[in-house]
């Protein structure tokens, strides 16, 4: 007589009722994870961005050390709401798509931004833009707000 291994369908059942775990990841359409991807893409490369700035206001020799240090420090900072967004949508957090949106518009001028400096910046203008757009349209899609329980005509406080 073999035994039957103990299931563990009540720790399963726990994770999906609290929304966090690779099960309530799986349940989210595929909109939302890709709007997670590219939001989270975006704080990565403020983040780099910021640490290259500080590196070269520590290490390096730029006309003004203090404002390529102050400078970093803030990409850092503004590089925190877009992280933090995309975990947010990732987990299916409702809250998350405010800071998300908030992120896409501000990226949109600084796209238009890079676009008047042409050259090389003009690509990565538009690389800016179509990543923001995408992301606004995906997050604005019926199926991503009903997954993340906005608009479902249940009133919040």
């Amino acid at each position: 007589m073999s035994k039957k291994p103990a299931s563990n369908a009540p720790a399963t059942e726990a994770t999906e009722a609290t929304g966090t775990g690779a099960a309530a990841a799986a349940a989210l359409p595929g909109r939302l994870t890709a709007a997670a991807a590219l939001t989270a893409l975006e704080g990565l490369a403020l983040a780099g961005l910021g640490v290259y700035m500080l590196f070269v206001g520590i290490a390096g020799d730029p006309d003004s050390p203090q404002q390529a240090e102050t400078g970093g420090v803030t990409l850092l900072a503004l590089a925190a709401l877009p992280l933090i967004a995309a975990r947010g949508l990732r987990l299916g957090r409702r809250w998350s798509r405010g800071p998300a949106l908030i992120t896409q518009l501000m990226a949109l001028p600084v796209a238009w931004t890079l676009w008047s400096t042409g050259g090389a910046m003009a690509a990565a203008a538009v690389g800016l833009a179509l990543a923001a757009a995408a992301v606004v349209a995906l997050l604005v899609n019926p199926t991503a707000t009903e997954a993340l329980g906005i608009g479902s005509g249940e009133r919040t406080r």
